[in-house]
Formats: structure tokens, sequence, C-alpha cells
């Protein structure tokens, strides 16, 4: 290998510095050259994250937003007849992520659930806050949920066999609302209590996260999806038609037959009037047994029955087996004077 002296070093750095301005005097000259009638326009470009490309479009991000307000509105309600209490769940936010960026906001411990969807292929995960996991496990053992304690640990046995039972119930909810994006079945494979441990995508990859809101009486918290771009890509196409909406599904025979049997078992309770009348307040201090009041009806009127406070049936009062009893004969008129 040959070696440069000093001069001949000094006369490569004249060479490219010649070069140089040689080649910005024709970068003037052809700029010069420009036509005057060009016109720049000065706006200021948008910016863009190549660390986080949004390949989800606006129009496809405010759909799954809609998607799963519904979502929250019958989990709420399912929540709210499983533990007895008024449970309110909404959407906070819907946001293009990085996987590892939802890792690391994640605290640890906390209650991490890996889902599937088939058909969809790949994995989507399901978080929620101790902040509302342990009021939710109190109540369900009978406690108010108004001060529960937060212990810095995982969940035990018994306490996951609890929460998988509210788990499975927002599945249901979650796979329903999907039906029109895609035939899927949602399904909960494994659970986990440090985020950090579960890796169903690459870090980068960029994930659809959604963020809801979870409250329980005086104790809030909130519950997390992560859906990876990959495995809702090849649906995504449903959800560009600005005519999508969510319609629920029809009742079955199966559960229209369920319902009719468990109304035909609910007790009402029926008043039956026997007529109405006006008394004093002095009249009505000094009744006495034996006294008769007059009434507006006779004998032979029908009473009203009423249900709830409202006008149903009018009947006759007789004996039935030895026992006072009303026989139906006819349905009252809802403005029928009593």
């Amino acid at each position: 290998m040959s070696m440069l002296d000093q001069s001949e070093i000094d006369a490569l750095l004249n060479t490219v510095t010649d070069e140089g301005e040689a080649s910005g005097d024709h970068s003037d000259a052809a700029a010069g050259a420009m036509p005057d009638d060009i016109a720049f326009v000065d706006d200021e470009a948008p910016l863009y994250d190549f660390r986080r490309p949004e390949r989800v479009s606006k129009d496809q991000m405010r759909a799954l937003a809609s998607i799963h307000e519904v979502f929250a509105r019958n989990f709420g309600a399912t929540l709210s007849g499983q533990l007895r209490t008024i449970v309110d769940v909404r959407v906070v936010s819907v946001e293009q992520v990085t996987y590892i960026e939802i890792i690391h906001s994640l605290p640890n411990p906390t209650v991490f659930m890996v889902l599937k969807a088939p058909p969809l292929e790949g994995q989507m995960c399901l978080e929620m806050s101790p902040l509302i996991i342990y009021p939710i496990i109190d109540r369900m053992l009978g406690g108010a949920s108004n001060s529960t304690y937060i212990p810095q640990r995982g969940l035990t046995a018994i306490e996951w066999r609890l929460i998988c039972r509210i788990v499975e119930r927002a599945l249901d909810n979650l796979s329903e609302v999907w039906q029109n994006l895609a035939n899927v079945k949602f399904e909960l494979t494994a659970t986990e209590s440090n985020p950090q441990l579960v890796h169903i995508v690459a870090p980068s990859e960029v994930v659809v996260f959604i963020t809801f809101e979870i409250k329980l009486g005086q104790s809030a918290g909130t519950m997390c999806l992560c859906v990876p771009f990959n495995t809702i890509e090849g649906v995504l196409s449903h959800l560009t038609s600005q005519s999508w909406f969510y319609r629920p599904k029809p009742a079955t025979e199966q559960q229209t037959g369920r319902i009719t049997r468990n109304l035909a078992r609910s007790k009402l309770e029926l008043t039956a009037y026997l007529a109405q009348t006006r008394v004093r307040l002095n009249d009505l201090r000094n009744l006495e047994p034996g006294d008769i009041l007059p009434l507006d009806k006779r004998h032979t009127d029908d009473v009203i029955i009423q249900i709830a406070g409202h006008n149903k049936y009018a009947g006759k009062i007789g004996v039935l087996r030895g026992q006072r009893a009303i026989g139906l004969t006819r349905v009252a008129e809802s403005d029928e004077p009593l």
C-alpha cells in the first residue's frame, strides 16, 4: 500500500474545492435561468413520524371507535347485572402506537391476558388495571367496593378464576359487536401479571390501542385492548364504507322461548278497588266499627283491578271454595274511574 505525501494531499483538496465552486456556480446559473412565472407555495408540509407510521386511516379509526363504544355500553350493562350495582364503561381513546410503547406504559404487576379471534391470524391483548380489578373481586365476594385496598402483587389462583368469569362475559360482548366486521369468536389463551414477558408481535409493530374507563361506585380504572395491525389488516376494508353501522343479531327461537318462560313465571301484584269516596278529616277521625260510608257505586257494578297503578281488568266480587274472589268480566278502560 502506497502512502501519499503532504503535497499530494494538498493537491487533492484543492481539486475538490475547485469542483465545489464550479458546481455552485453552475447551480446558481441554473437557478437564475428559472422562469419568473413559477410560484412557490409557502404552506408548511405535514410532519410524518417514520417511527410511528399511521397504517390505519382516520375513517377506519372512527369506525373502530364506534364499534367499541357499542361494546362499552353492552359490557357495562353486563357488569351491572353480574355485580348487582351500576357500572359505567366508556371509550377513552383509540390510537395507533407501537407495541413496545404499550408494554412500557403498562404497570407491573397488572392483569394481562392474551386473546385470539379465529379465523383472524395472530393474537391480541387485553389489560385490566388493578385499580378496578380488586374492587370488582371485592364486589363479587360480597363487599361494598367503596374503599378497597389495592395490593401490589399478582392475582392469586382464586382471584384469576373470578376475573375469568368477567373476562368471558367481556369476550362474548366483544365477539357480538365484531360480527359486522368479521365472523370471529374471541377466546382467552393465556394470562400473565408482567406484560413485558408477553411478545405477541415485534416491538416496532403498529397496533391499535383502545382504552376504556370502568367506574364502579367510588372506584375507577382502565381496561385496554391491543389489536395488532397485521391481525386486522385483512378486514380493514369493511371499515371504509360510510354506511357501516352496528346491527345486533336477532334473537333465536331458543332465546325467545326462554324469555317467554321466565316472564310467565314472574309474579305481579293486583289491586282490586271496591269504590272511592270522599270524607272530611273530622268524620274520618270519628269513624267507629259499624259506621256506614256511602259510595258512588252500586253493589252490582264491576270493581276495577289495577297492576302497577294502571287499570287492567274489571270483575265481579264473589266466593270461590270458601275464599273471597273476583271473577274477571272484561278489560278495563285506561281512564275508567275506580
